[in-house]
């Protein structure tokens, strides 16, 4: 959900819950939610968590959902992961609301990154900070707007962390 609202994760799995949504677990103070659904249209899902948050705590965030075979998908097409050296706080990965369109993307690739590299699938975009995120010449703001699709970062540790509870959610643990 980004830094533009604070919400205690207590009060986030509270509205979850109250949206039907099954045993709702957040990884640390990150807006990440790990939960049970068989609501099928993730789109919809991610409206009608907006409007939750909207109505209980003010504000209206996107709202990012993948599935866990999707977060398992993320995993496996690291671009990085053969590459030695690589330290994984300090590889993001962006998961973006929809697909940028054909042109958007193609500019955005086209941008100058520095030492950063940056690789794009569908809906994510893979990052590696040599020098750290603070250090960045790389804007991940100018990525978003010149992609015209937003999107919000986790480091590669949070990312394997998220998978790894969504399959122990969903294993019945």
């Amino acid at each position: 959900m980004g830094g533009h609202g604070i919400i205690r994760m207590d009060a986030l799995r509270d509205l979850y819950e109250s949206l039907q949504l099954r045993e709702p677990r957040t990884y640390v103070q990150s807006g990440n939610v790990v939960f049970l659904t068989a609501e099928p249209h993730l789109g919809e899902l991610a409206e009608r968590i907006e409007t939750g948050i909207e109505r209980r705590f003010g504000f209206r965030p996107a709202v990012v959902l993948r599935t866990a075979r999707e977060m398992s998908d993320v995993v496996a097409r690291n671009p990085f992961a053969e590459r030695e050296g690589v330290e994984p706080a300090k590889l993001l990965v962006t998961f973006l609301t929809g697909t940028p369109a054909a042109t958007d993307r193609e500019r955005t690739l086209a941008m100058n990154t520095g030492p950063e590299e940056m690789w794009m699938e569908e809906r994510e975009i893979y990052v590696y900070f040599p020098n750290g995120f603070s250090k960045a010449r790389l804007s991940m703001a100018a990525v978003e707007k010149g992609l015209r699709v937003a999107g919000t970062g986790r480091n590669w540790n949070s990312v394997r962390k998220l998978l790894e509870m969504a399959r122990r959610l969903e294993a019945g643990g």
